[in-house]
């Protein structure tokens, strides 16, 4: 594709690192004396931490600060881990989390040009430029996901078909109509409107589309495989989350080899989330961020709870960011059953790989008495699910026989038929744990 290596912002994208870990380092002091000076939770934090702003002098010393977790930003809901004034505050927004109360983040001016910035790269590293049209199906709102990579698609002047997430038949009537060339939704729902289109008859020759940008949920790289058979497109990884600043902490380019973070904005660590400390380059642990240019919600030493490692090094595109490693799961996603870690992303890599099933399963997990029971519901095709008994139990051994293999525990399993799992318009809903009492960490 001639658009592979396009940048956004070829300077920034491109530093060398000697003269980005300068710019790192000074931006990250004035990140630290901010969040000193003006939120009493840092200030206190680091106070009992006996760390001064004068103490950072050097990158590494990043470790010597607190970190913040889900649990901090909750304890000062709403608005009590900004960094300015309300009357400098121009937009919040919220996480999609179900649990507890959701994170808000605060935004300046500053900070929406600065997350404009960072999604029209994250758009960039897709070829996205001013003559393509795109289709953004993440939802607008409070949820950071439509606004983020609408912005973005405006900075680089791409047309913007803002329609948000649901109504898949309207979503395929629009990209037949206006030549959608670049979508923006959650792979799940990608994967429902690649479904949604062989229903229809729709071939992926008779759309214009050639790229997705999906995020929001952790995917793998046999779900990506299928996508982009399915509807002939490159489907490409992106990364954010509320607490950073939204979509557009990272994406990957047209090598697919790994998310850059744009790592002008965002320090990234990786450290062992049992013992806290940090990880070398190279090593799988859990994602770490601290905020170098947002003025509204600067944050430090963010425990991300999401499972990658970074490598370093110029890409074949150009680009010399940091990257990391796809994400493959959660620390606070992961299930332990009977004394095993189960992540979402393990099975979902066992099913995509057999023919006759769909990528379309739901974990359900219970306890009976002191026994935790795994239970994993899976949709076949209409043409297995119509075969005849003895191949639909021939499937069935191999299903529960690959997954007890890669996951190192029992498993019952139960074959559904097509569209019995309900289908997402958002973030896909892959586990309910019925347990009482809960093994996550």
């Amino acid at each position: 594709m001639a658009a592979k290596h396009l940048m956004w912002n070829q300077s920034a994208e491109c530093m060398p690192d000697s003269k980005k870990k300068e710019l790192q380092l000074e931006r990250l002091k004035e990140t630290v004396k901010r969040v000193y000076d003006n939120v009493p939770f840092y200030k206190k934090a680091m106070d009992e931490k006996g760390v001064k702003p004068s103490d950072i002098v050097k990158l590494s010393d990043v470790s010597k600060l607190p970190f913040t977790t889900k649990d901090d930003l909750a304890a000062n809901y709403p608005f009590g881990m900004f960094a300015v004034p309300l009357k400098d505050v121009v937009r919040v927004h919220c996480s999609s989390g179900t649990t507890g109360k959701p994170k808000v983040a605060g935004y300046t001016r500053n900070d929406i040009n600065t997350w404009a910035e960072v999604m029209a790269r994250t758009l960039g590293c897709g070829g996205t430029t001013e003559k393509d049209i795109l289709q953004n199906a993440y939802g607008y709102g409070l949820f950071t996901g439509g606004l983020g990579a609408h912005y973005g698609a405006e900075k680089i002047g791409a047309t913007v078909v803002p329609i948000s997430g649901g109504n898949t038949k309207r979503q395929i009537l629009i990209m037949k109509d206006f030549g959608t060339t670049k979508l923006c939704s959650t792979p799940s729902y990608c994967l429902n409107i690649a479904e949604s289109l062989r229903e229809q008859g729709v071939e992926p020759s008779d759309l214009k589309l050639n790229t997705a940008f999906l995020g929001a949920e952790p995917w793998t790289s046999e779900l990506r495989a299928q996508i982009e058979k399915e509807l002939n497109i490159d489907a490409i990884d992106i990364y954010g989350l509320t607490e950073i600043i939204g979509p557009g902490v990272s994406s990957e380019c047209m090598e697919k080899n790994g998310l850059h973070i744009f790592d002008d904005h965002f320090l990234p660590e990786i450290i062992d989330p049992a013992t806290q400390q940090p990880l070398p380059e190279g090593e799988i642990g859990e994602l770490v961020f601290t905020s170098l240019t947002k003025e509204a919600f600067p944050i430090i030493r963010y425990r991300t709870r999401d499972i990658t490692k970074l490598s370093s090094g110029e890409c074949a595109c150009g680009r010399t960011h940091v990257k990391m490693q796809r994400v493959t799961g959660r620390t606070d996603d992961m299930l332990i059953v009977r004394g095993v870690n189960v992540y979402p992303s393990q099975v979902e890599s066992v099913l995509v790989a057999i023919p006759g099933v769909e990528p379309h399963y739901q974990i359900l997990v219970d306890r009976k008495g002191a026994m935790d029971l795994l239970e994993i519901w899976v949709e076949v095709s209409e043409t297995v699910f119509s075969d005849e008994i003895k191949g639909l139990e021939n499937l069935e051994k191999k299903i529960k026989s690959n997954l007890e293999s890669v996951l190192q525990i029992a498993v019952k399993l139960k074959l559904v038929e097509p569209k019995t799992i309900q289908r997402s318009e958002g973030k896909a809903k892959r586990i309910i744990d019925k347990r009482t009492v809960y093994d996550k960490i």
